[in-house]
């Protein structure tokens, strides 16, 4: 069967705690997914280790990141734990516009601020299989001083106030497991009938 190039990309949100997993899950979501953009979010935070300019994140100065803010260059943009996060408005119209999808890792209150401007968009919340698993990944992350740990939780149950805004929640218990349920997410929201009128609009109609 031949199908027809997608009029519009899907934009995809996923959101949860420090320590769920998302990158690892976005890594293998990446590897299993064709035609997915992964937008790289732009953030005055410091790199971690392992983490590279581009690839993790676009790290720029405050103020940078001020400035894109004044320019009106950014979909959404919201500061956590004591720096900024955005995303470049540019760069995913650009993509849905080609027919691609788009997926965006940010917090919730980003998460919000696409839902406002993009009603369509599809939101997902991953959490893990506990909360006392996340402190545990936040401690064997070995990242962060204790303190900074004792943030992160509190953060997490601030944010898990707002799952019920959310589509979709998926539990990162096995990476695998996760990716797979996201892509039949994904698949599911393809199939909705106001992202595939494009397959039948060249059917002649009575006249």
């Amino acid at each position: 069967m031949i199908r027809k190039k997608k009029n519009k990309g899907q934009l995809i949100v996923l959101s949860g705690p420090s320590g769920v997993g998302k990158s690892t899950v976005i890594a293998e979501l990446m590897s299993e997914r064709d035609n997915l953009f992964f937008s790289v979010s732009f953030t005055t935070r410091q790199p971690r280790v392992g983490e590279a300019d581009g690839v993790n994140y676009n790290f720029v100065s405050r103020d940078t990141f001020e400035g894109m803010i004044e320019r009106g260059e950014l979909l959404e943009y919201a500061e956590y734990v004591g720096n900024y996060y955005g995303t470049s408005l540019k760069v995913i119209q650009d993509k849905l516009d080609a027919g691609i999808d788009v997926l965006l890792d940010i917090e919730v209150q980003g998460a919000a601020k696409v839902r406002s401007k993009c009603p369509e968009a599809v939101l997902i919340f991953i959490i893990p299989p506990s909360f006392e698993e996340l402190s545990r990944r936040l401690h064997r992350r070995a990242t962060d001083q204790e303190d900074v740990i004792q943030g992160r939780l509190q953060k997490a149950r601030e944010e898990y106030r707002h799952i019920p805004q959310y589509d979709y929640m998926v539990v990162n218990d096995k990476v695998s497991d996760a990716a797979a349920e996201i892509v039949s997410i994904m698949t599911a929201e393809d199939c909705r009938t106001r992202n595939r009128l494009h397959l039948v609009d060249d059917v002649s109609t009575d006249r």
